[in-house]
């Protein structure tokens, strides 16, 4: 049984890839018999081309973007985890917090972005707030919702063993919030890079500091469209990668705790 799933697993990630290959396939004999030009719309080999050829300032430029996502996603991940462990203990708090999270939530980035750089003088501090505003509220839900939604006769077990609210919270929430936390890490992880991009392009800040956004704006105003779709191709593999570590970590964690 175990085979026949592995079989069928494989199955789906060779479709997939196999999907991938043929619409760049298609985009390159498009592009080729169209004879369309390169500055309209660049067949996937020149962009490949391009991205190799524009290494030396992409390369920069990508770390700088990655940084800042993973430096705010780690600190939204502490920020949110650590909130909605205060949020379960105390009703109080949870009454407090929550409506605020929620107000930052519903409020676009985009218009938050500006005014954040407007305000704080260091722009990477900004860039980093932007990242956090982004990617706190999915961990601090699904973290409040794991710790909340534990049974209650389980709780209600620790109560007759007199056990404290922080023994229940150790050894009873925690544990069982721990694939709720996951997914909320995942969700997270992709918006992390999504905010960073965002606060960039508010950003606008050039130089060595640059992200891949304000290479995107640039190669916009000099209709170098092949440098915009190489800097979207390293943009996904940033993303599929931050995914995958944080689906490693996540099984990991899921396994300590089966």
């Amino acid at each position: 049984m175990s085979l026949f799933k592995g079989k069928i697993s494989y199955f789906s990630k060779a479709t997939s890839i196999i999907f991938i290959i043929s619409i760049f396939f298609i985009w390159e004999l498009y592009v080729f018999f169209g004879e369309v030009p390169h500055y309209i719309l660049p067949a996937p080999s020149y962009v490949i081309t391009t991205l190799f050829e524009d290494w030396p300032i992409l390369l920069p430029a990508m770390l700088n973007t990655l940084e800042v996502a993973l430096i705010g996603f780690l600190l939204a991940s502490g920020g949110g985890i650590f909130i909605a462990l205060l949020m379960s203990y105390s009703r109080s708090v949870q009454d407090t917090l929550l409506p605020l999270a929620i107000i930052l939530q519903v409020t676009p980035i985009v218009a938050i972005a500006p005014i954040i750089i407007i305000y704080v003088d260091s722009t990477y501090l900004a860039l980093l707030i932007c990242v956090w505003l982004v990617a706190f509220f999915p961990i601090l839900t699904n973290t409040l919702f794991g710790l909340n939604s534990v049974d209650q006769e389980l709780l209600d077990l620790f109560r007759l063993y007199k056990a404290s609210k922080i023994k229940t919270l150790l050894y009873l929430k925690i544990p069982h919030a721990i694939p709720s936390i996951v997914a909320g890490l995942k969700v997270s992880a992709g918006l992390s890079l999504i905010g960073a991009i965002v606060a960039e392009f508010a950003a606008g800040a050039g130089g060595s500091n640059s992200g891949l956004a304000f290479r995107i704006l640039e190669a916009g105003y000099r209709l170098n469209i092949s440098r915009m779709f190489a800097c979207l191709l390293l943009l996904s593999v940033i993303g599929i990668l931050f995914h995958k570590l944080i689906e490693i970590a996540a099984q990991k964690a899921l396994g300590r705790y089966d």
